[in-house]
């Protein structure tokens, strides 16, 4: 039994504790002072209480540490809240979107802005995109803006078009597609040729955001999430987002622990951020700064991802940047001390990520800077080799194979969708797969993600690349202890062993004597955060 010194405040017994993946199981945990005093045997515990001791009866439920969502979107998932639901367990068809834009419109201010979030073309009954044209019935007096799931995408009405200056006569901006038909722009904007319609939207106010960051950092402890990392910060309201999670943190209102991805890029705050002295691991143990992210290329399920081969329509996807821009922008972060995270989805993405790792990291390893690749979907053995080399994390979504599975067998084919996102080889490497939500992309929800990690299996039932199935254990190790190894901060969490900071989930039974489906109804019922209870589903702690 691994302990510190001194009685405990709290006893967690009664049911399994799974500490992590070397540290195993063990039958009780101890915590003084918001750390773990100690795990081990129920008796071997039981001599740790003390008159004080408060206790957590765990009846049979698992103790686990805190999930650590290692790339996801808290603002964004907060601020959707307020926006139409557009998925497709909401909204079944254009058809529905359309009534209820037009329900919103009359709800909503002349001239103030409609927005709707999270719709996948695919699983639409009419199996496309909505046009500008369909919008315009809907709602001809207000700009519109309908978001596409994996945000690389989205279609505004015409109203929002004439706000934004785009017509036929504009041409396509640099790594950003304006659709057409005939000449006339669609409505449908993919990747930086979003940025001229975000440019006239309206920028929300710190109140606002601090707003959002509560309400879904609640939604996050009710999952059983103590961490995450907001993976753009910056593009919610430039420097106001960092103004927000301050705020929020200041007044005791960011419910979980988070590390600030800024947003770099020629949109970004990067620049802002140094000039501020954000550089990574500024911060305290609830709000810090963690790297610089930015975008190569879109996604896969919108054909934007960036591929050698061309998707089945033909299309190569989307390369944002040239290849010199990529060196210089990667080059310019590393040498000023940031951790980097590149968002590749498609495997062109990759090989121009890693070349430009590589042609930064002069002495053949990035490994003590963490540099990441965020997604990093469709790689070959050759990626797996140099990002081992360098010591690159991959941060990736196997609930994308659930989400986006049977798209990808449309767009890519059978042979290249199964070797997406292979989770089995990366930590089975040792490259330690962070694996995350990007919510609202997908759900927040991490046993829909661990499902999928364990099955692999499509909402339409087609099993996508087994092997590359992880064990339960693996899959919790993916999203506990390797979250926080990608976000610099396992030295005090991601597994629950002597001296590290006891953030505890306690589900609503034992996923490992349950069948594998079952993870799918699975829930949290306490979050704690230093050993205080922050979330309590039944109430059972007072």
């Amino acid at each position: 039994m691994a302990r510190i010194e001194g009685k405990a405040d709290l006893i967690l017994s009664g049911g399994p504790v799974w500490c992590g993946l070397e540290q195993g199981f063990a039958e009780a945990v101890a915590v003084r002072d918001g750390l773990v005093l100690a795990t081990g045997k129920a008796s071997e515990i039981e001599v740790l209480a003390g008159q004080g001791t408060r206790r957590i009866d765990l009846r049979g439920r698992l103790a686990m540490p805190a999930f650590h969502d290692a790339h996801m979107h808290l603002m964004s998932l907060g601020r959707n809240a307020a926006k139409i639901d557009a998925r497709a367990d909401a909204t079944a068809s254009i058809a529905d979107l359309l009534e209820k834009i037009a329900t919103r419109a009359g709800e909503t201010q002349p001239g103030a802005w409609v927005m709707a979030t999270g719709y996948d073309h695919d699983r639409f009954a009419e199996k496309r995109h909505p046009t500008r044209w369909d919008l315009d019935k809907a709602s001809p007096h207000h700009p519109v803006w309908l978001q596409r799931c994996c945000g690389h995408m989205g279609v505004a009405n015409s109203a929002a078009l004439k706000l934004a200056g785009i017509d036929r006569d504009t041409p396509d901006p640099s790594g950003g597609v304006i659709v057409r038909q005939n000449g006339e722009p669609t409505g449908l904007l993919q990747e930086r040729a979003q940025e001229a319609l975000r440019a006239v939207m309206p920028d929300p106010g710190v109140e606002q955001l601090v707003e959002a960051i509560e309400i879904a950092g609640k939604r996050c402890l009710s999952y059983g999430i103590g961490s995450v990392m907001d993976a753009c910060v910056g593009s919610a309201g430039g420097w106001a987002d960092v103004e927000a999670y301050e705020a929020a943190h200041a007044a005791g209102r960011l419910p979980v622990r988070m590390t600030m991805a800024m947003g770099g890029g020629p949109t970004g705050i990067a620049e802002e951020a140094y000039a501020k002295g954000y550089v990574t691991g500024r911060g305290d143990a609830m709000l810090r700064v963690g790297p610089v992210k930015f975008f190569t290329d879109g996604s896969a399920g919108g054909c934007t991802a960036a591929m050698n081969k061309p998707y089945t329509n033909g299309d190569l996807g989307v390369l944002i940047f040239e290849d010199r821009e990529m060196d210089d922008m990667v080059g310019h972060y590393h040498h000023r001390g940031y951790q980097v995270a590149v968002h590749a989805i498609g495997d062109a993405a990759i090989d121009q990520t890693i070349a430009s790792f590589d042609k930064c990291c002069t002495d053949g390893t990035c490994s003590h800077r963490r540099h990441r690749i965020e997604h990093c979907g469709f790689v070959d053995e050759g990626h797996l080799d140099s990002m081992e080399r360098l010591g690159l994390i991959p941060a990736p979504q196997p609930v994308f194979v659930r989400d986006f599975g049977d798209t990808y067998l449309d767009v890519l084919g059978e042979q290249r969708s199964a070797e997406c996102y292979p989770m089995a080889r990366w930590q089975r490497r040792g490259l330690k797969p962070a694996m995350s939500s990007d919510t609202p992309v997908s759900d927040v929800n991490p046993f829909v993600n661990l499902h999928a990690a364990v099955t692999r299996r499509t909402i339409g039932g087609e099993t996508v690349g087994a092997a590359e199935c992880l064990t339960l254990a693996e899959a919790l190790a993916t999203y506990t202890e390797n979250g926080a190894h990608a976000c610099g901060v396992d030295d005090r969490l991601g597994v629950l062993e002597a001296g590290k900071t006891a953030d505890i989930a306690v589900l609503d039974g034992d996923p490992f004597s349950r069948g594998i489906d079952d993870l799918l109804a699975t829930s949290a019922d306490l979050t704690l955060l230093e050993g205080a209870v922050r979330f309590d589903r039944h109430g059972e702690t007072g």
